[in-house]
């Protein structure tokens, strides 16, 4: 299975596509695979300020509620308020449908402790 090369990925199976100084947030498709069917999802408001490494939400699969974790620091700026009414979205779009949060980035060089596409490959097959 293929990672989209354009991303990065964090250790806790977060994704982060940047967009100027946004970051877009979700999990991967191996972390959505790993739950099974996702049942429900709890975000932040926007307004939010999140911190790298610490818990931002959850999301809640028929097998276990699993917590998510900030790849980026920053404030919350957007929240994709469709995975409120449908948390399946995240197993059949991770990476396109099911972002899940906006983040201003409030210090970019904490995208420097991200993996690239190849490297979380390598890290997931272990």
């Amino acid at each position: 299975m293929g990672y989209p090369k354009e991303l990065l990925y964090s250790e806790e199976h977060e994704w982060v596509r940047v967009e100027g100084n946004k970051a877009y947030i979700g999990i991967t498709s191996f972390a959505q695979d790993e739950l099974g069917d996702i049942v429900f999802v709890e975000l932040p408001e926007v307004g939010t300020t999140i911190q790298q490494d610490e818990p931002f939400g959850s999301v809640e699969s028929v097998k276990t509620v699993s917590e998510l974790y900030a790849p980026v620091s920053g404030k919350v700026v957007e929240v994709n308020g469709e995975l409120e009414n449908a948390p399946e979205l995240v197993n059949s779009s991770p990476y396109d449908k099911a972002w899940m949060i906006a983040v201003e980035i409030s210090d970019t060089s904490e995208l420097e402790k991200l993996l690239d596409a190849d490297k979380y490959e390598a890290m997931v097959k272990e």
